[in-house]
């Protein structure tokens, strides 16, 4: 059984739902990095050769951190994709704020919670991300209410639940 951790889809797949034209195969997650999400993800990630994507050389994740240790963000390549995990986002702030406001979207079957447009598009400029101003326009061809289903392509989303 894939053990069950508390997340909400961040940045570019979470733009796909609010008819964003906008892709992305990165996956972006805001969660809480407790010693004890860390242990689950390192079990629902064993098998795909997790490592720290922004380390030189990459060393794995299954050794790094060590045991009881948190973290305030965790990016990693895999070998299902790329993957990164923050505890707080710039102009949002932490995952209760974030999980506060998000939308629920069907993914690959499952119910998940995704960032909302208005919070996604302020991130974007707090990051100076300008680009996403487009998703404004998105945001006006959007359907009031429903939960769209989407996927953006990135296998590591079967693997969360």
């Amino acid at each position: 059984m894939t053990p069950r951790i508390n997340f909400v889809l961040v940045g570019g797949c979470a733009a796909i739902p609010h008819r964003s034209r906008l892709r992305t195969r990165e996956l972006a997650d805001r969660a809480t990095l407790t010693p004890d999400t860390i242990e689950k993800l390192r079990e629902v990630f064993r098998a795909f050769n997790p490592r720290h994507r922004l380390a030189a050389p990459q060393s794995s994740f299954l050794d790094d951190p060590e045991a009881g240790v948190a973290l305030n963000s965790l990016y990693l390549n895999t070998d299902l994709g790329t993957l990164n995990l923050i505890s707080s986002i710039t102009g949002i702030g932490d995952y209760a704020r974030v999980a506060r406001d998000s939308v629920e979207i069907e993914l690959l079957g499952r119910r998940i919670r995704a960032i909302s447009l208005d919070d996604l598009i302020n991130a974007k400029e707090a990051r100076g991300r300008h680009s996403f101003r487009a998703m404004v326009v998105a945001k006006t061809q959007r359907f009031a209410g429903t939960a769209q289903h989407i996927s953006c392509g990135n296998p590591l989303l079967e693997r969360v639940k």
